[in-house]
């Protein structure tokens, strides 16, 4: 008899899959990687075009099946949110997000019913300034019905596992298992022509993320006024805007000369890995984080990185890279120029953050996440 573990791969063909997009496609794969004897794994996707059911399956080889619903993301999202949960198959189920059809299910009668959440950060308590309504509203629930019936919550860090603790005391359901670099980081055959198609500069700082107001970017834009950072410019992968602001706008109003600071947009996997590469520092300055895998990227690469002390941030660099005190955001600029300037004038040290780096990314692998996934599911 086959055992089969149900993931919601969802997020993977979402109209913005970010970071957890990501998440799922590398966390799925290495579960079909090490899936044990007598085990395999199924998709479960809302309904969505066939374009993108085949995506799924050319991403995922070897996915036993794909269990569509019959209702897409939005009304998926707004049946589960209001408890109305019914889904394709049964038995255990694994979700990379909140996603997940919550209810009240009987795990010790009904062998292997289970419900596997996974919550990323704490940002909506936190910080819930950087979502909308709509959308913090969607995630409170979300998170209220875990509490309630999720057999385990998946956590990436100790430091959002704490966190979590201050708002919904889950107890022993909380497993932390961290993610690791995507296997498609990797640097291209044509990293020249690729560098300058981007107009990469000789020496630039490089820094991930959006204008949301947690995440720091704005207060890094406004580092580069201090004398120790003039002259070198800002690129930053990731959209453009965010609820009216743009990256040009804010710098015009740090007084930045025109082109100082750059979007890159949405970047290729093989264009991020040649603009981390040729950074001259990474920083990643978030204000409220749950794991910072674009640092643990910078760091795979050997590119030194300067980041704010955030708590998950600071557990997941275990002190490769250099940390920067957030406490009082009015002169956290001048802490971040401060540092992005020492490493800017110390190659050595630029060099050892390199190497250091390399050996902390190594640290993280997708197969020892998925295997502990499996392990988990194992001990429900």
């Amino acid at each position: 008899m086959t055992t089969t573990l149900r993931v919601i791969v969802d997020q993977i063909v979402a109209p913005i899959p970010g970071g957890i997009g990501r998440y799922t496609e590398e966390l799925t794969r290495q579960l079909i990687a090490t899936a044990p004897l007598g085990c395999n794994v199924a998709g479960v996707v809302s309904a969505s075009s066939e374009a993108d059911y085949e995506l799924i399956q050319t991403l995922l080889p070897g996915l036993a099946g794909l269990h569509k619903t019959t209702l897409a993301r939005r009304e998926l999202e707004l049946a589960w949110q209001h408890g109305f949960t019914r889904l394709p198959g049964s038995g255990m189920l694994h979700a990379t997000g909140l996603f997940a059809p919550l209810a009240r299910h009987d795990r010790v009668n009904n062998q292997g019913e289970q419900v596997v959440v996974t919550i990323h950060d704490v940002v909506p308590w936190t910080n819930p300034e950087a979502l909308t309504s709509r959308r913090l509203g969607w995630y409170k629930a979300m998170a209220k019905r875990a509490y309630k019936y999720a057999d385990a919550v998946v956590v990436p860090t100790h430091a959002v596992a704490a966190g979590l603790k201050n708002i919904f005391d889950f107890g022993e359901r909380v497993r932390v298992i961290g993610g690791a670099v995507s296997s498609k980081l990797r640097l291209p055959v044509d990293p020249d022509e690729r560098a300058a198609r981007m107009e990469l500069p000789d020496r630039y700082l490089l820094s991930v993320g959006t204008l949301q107001t947690h995440k720091g970017v704005i207060e890094l834009i406004n580092a580069l006024k201090q004398p120790e950072l003039a002259d070198i410019p800002l690129l930053v992968a990731g959209p453009e805007g965010w609820q009216g602001l743009d990256l040009a706008a804010v710098a015009a109003e740090a007084g930045l000369e025109e082109g100082r600071v750059r979007s890159l947009g949405y970047l290729a996997d093989a264009d991020l890995a040649v603009a981390l590469d040729r950074a001259s520092v990474f920083v990643y300055p978030s204000l409220a984080e749950g794991f910072g895998l674009p640092m643990v990227e910078a760091f795979s690469l050997g590119t030194p990185v300067v980041h704010s002390d955030d708590p998950a941030l600071l557990e997941v660099s275990a002190g490769a890279g250099i940390a920067v005190a957030r406490a009082d955001r009015a002169t956290y600029p001048e802490r971040l120029a401060e540092a992005i300037a020492t490493v800017l004038n110390d190659p050595a040290l630029a060099e050892r953050m390199g190497y250091e780096g390399q050996d902390r990314a190594k640290t993280f692998s997708w197969k020892d996440s998925a295997e502990k996934v499996w392990q988990l599911h194992a001990d429900l």
